[in-house]
């Protein structure tokens, strides 16, 4: 048996409800999580930096890479972004974002001065964090 055929305003009805959910401008993304969009503003703006500083013909400094002071930059982006969102009113969960961005920060970190000490102290730190941050809620 077939389904009898929905009308014409029922199916326009149920479109405009699947615009609605599905639809999202960039200004409604901006007006419900600026530091997102400002985060990632940042980030674009500091990759740019360091391209332009890796073809520029100037002295760098001879700890100077590119990739691992992009990375280690990108890393205290977000940490910055995630101890903002700790006090503001756009307060959303930070594990993740804490966790990324010490890893990104070990890794460029890495890339300058060596990885020996650099990933056992980000384990360390990461596991203090989670740690932390379960007593913290059991609290």
């Amino acid at each position: 048996m077939s389904t009898p055929p929905r009308n014409e305003k029922e199916n326009e009805k149920r479109e405009k409800e699947d615009e609605k959910r599905h639809e999202k401008t960039f200004e409604e993304k901006w007006r419900h999580n600026p530091v997102r969009v400002v985060t990632l503003a940042i980030v674009l703006i500091w990759g740019g930096i360091v391209a332009l500083v890796e073809v520029a013909p100037i002295n760098r400094p001879s700890w100077w890479q590119g990739w691992a002071v992009f990375f280690a930059g990108t890393g205290i982006i977000l940490l910055i972004k995630a101890a903002f969102r700790l006090r503001s009113e756009y307060r959303r969960p930070i594990g993740g974002t804490v966790i990324i961005g010490l890893i990104l920060l070990a890794t460029g970190i890495g890339g300058i001065i060596g990885w020996d000490y650099i990933w056992p102290a980000i384990l360390i730190i990461i596991g203090v964090f989670l740690v932390l941050r379960y007593a913290i809620r059991r609290s």
